[in-house]
């Protein structure tokens, strides 16, 4: 017989087998990697972060999703705008080249963005459908995301001028 892993979650958590896969996903993306003879663990944003432009998009999609089932499933106003921004400060970080890269190690926006909406639940805050909300921040991703891949493309096409400008001179 196996023991109900479910037993001290709280009730209003019960009913959403999402937030399951939302858990594996957040820790598939931040910590599912441990390094070797240390507690340090990372996911696999920061690896897929590597590849410019697409990755640091692909990223950021992942954790929009996240954010938009879980504003889906009760988050109040307060906290789908605090899973947004740090969503949003993820790839915006993410997106400085190098420096970016390994800021994208520490941060773990998913991993947060799961433990708010936990304590939300534990609070007794979980309030039902946010549909509203929902449309709201969807918008509001798509915008970001339009700008995040149209800067990440500037400052790509400036660097390879950079490099391909200063390689002709020498």
């Amino acid at each position: 017989m196996k023991p109900n892993i479910k037993k001290n979650i709280p009730t209003a958590e019960r009913h959403i087998p999402e937030l399951e896969w939302i858990e594996r996903l957040a820790k598939l993306m931040d910590s599912s990697i441990t390094v070797p003879g240390t507690k340090f663990k990372f996911g696999l944003d920061p690896l897929i972060g590597l590849i410019p432009v697409a990755g640091n998009a692909f990223t950021f999609i992942v954790s929009g999703l996240l954010v938009l089932v879980m504003s889906r499933h009760g988050a109040s106003g307060k906290v789908v705008v605090l899973m947004a921004l740090n969503a949003m400060l993820d790839a915006l970080v993410g997106s400085v080249p190098i420096l970016g890269n390994i800021i994208d190690f520490f941060y773990k926006a998913n991993n947060t963005n799961v433990e708010l909406l936990k304590k939300h639940y534990q609070e007794g805050k979980y309030q039902g459908s946010g549909k509203g909300l929902l449309v709201v921040i969807a918008l509001v991703f798509i915008a970001f995301l339009g700008l995040l891949i149209y800067g990440l493309w500037e400052l790509t096409a400036f660097l390879i001028g950079l490099f391909a400008g200063g390689a002709g001179t020498m």
